[in-house]
């Protein structure tokens, strides 16, 4: 419970990676805001079941991670319960496919505002009460894709290379503050997002559930496993401990090894 009367945001947790960030650092101790979208009776479970599991307070804000004025809202309402947000966690984000010249312009302009520029605005608006208290912990979700590229992904390429260099630039600016800002780079993640993905391409390319997985989905990552939400969150809680207060200013991959060649 070393996370105790401390308060992290996480955004797009209300389900896989984000949901998990969020109950592993309640699990510290942490108060926890969530946001994201959903069907309001599931995102209540979770909330409430974050209370009831960790006995801590658990908030949920619908703030939309395309619209400035709303996440500075998001910040200062949490700001105003807990007194300042300790760890700020970057994660919400989508994904869309399609070769550059098909690329429907509002796609890449939804990509860009919600898995990059979304976390400008939210550290922009929480740095301040971070200063003030001398401590704070910024973790972003980047992908491998932070470091390579693949076919038909620009936009969402693009802005998980703009995530590690935003990254590094923020941590330069608070490395005297007892603040640490460092980016997490997962491989493919077993999420229901990528479930839900199986059948369709099964059909499209006329394959099994299994030659999806291995052939398509787990091509690149050498151990041929999915990374875990649970492994992607204890990663997240291991920045936030005092052991790691050197880490700052880095992307850490955690992908089976896909970037190691």
């Amino acid at each position: 419970m070393f996370l105790k009367d401390r308060t992290a945001l996480v955004t797009g947790s209300t389900s896989g990676i984000g949901l998990a960030y969020a109950r592993a650092l309640a699990a510290e101790g942490a108060n926890v805001v969530i946001n994201g979208f959903g069907e309001a009776d599931a995102i209540e479970k979770e909330r409430a079941g974050i209370e009831k599991d960790f006995k801590v307070k658990a908030r949920y804000s619908a703030a939309n991670m395309m619209k400035p004025d709303e996440i500075a809202a998001m910040v200062a309402e949490a700001e105003k319960e807990f007194g300042a947000i300790d760890i700020l966690v970057n994660n919400a984000g989508i994904q869309h496919v399609a070769p550059v010249e098909e690329f429907p312009i509002e796609k890449w302009d939804q990509i860009i505002a919600i898995n990059l520029s979304s976390a400008f605005h939210t550290t922009r608006a929480a740095l301040p009460k971070m200063k003030a208290k001398g401590w704070g912990r910024i973790i972003n979700t980047a992908s491998a894709h932070a470091f390579v590229a693949s076919p038909f992904k620009s936009a969402y390429v693009s802005a998980k290379h703009g995530i590690a260099g935003f990254t590094k630039t923020v941590a330069l600016e608070v490395a005297t503050n007892g603040i640490t800002v460092n980016a997490i780079a997962p491989g493919y993640v077993w999420t229901p997002l990528v479930e839900k993905q199986i059948p369709d391409t099964m059909k499209a390319r006329n394959m099994t559930k299994e030659q999806v997985i291995n052939d398509v989905l787990l091509l690149a990552q050498p151990t041929k496993e999915f990374v875990t939400v649970e492994q992607v969150a204890a990663l997240a809680v291991f920045l936030c401990t005092d052991a790691a207060k050197s880490i700052t200013g880095t992307t850490l991959p955690m992908d089976g090894g896909w970037t190691a060649a």
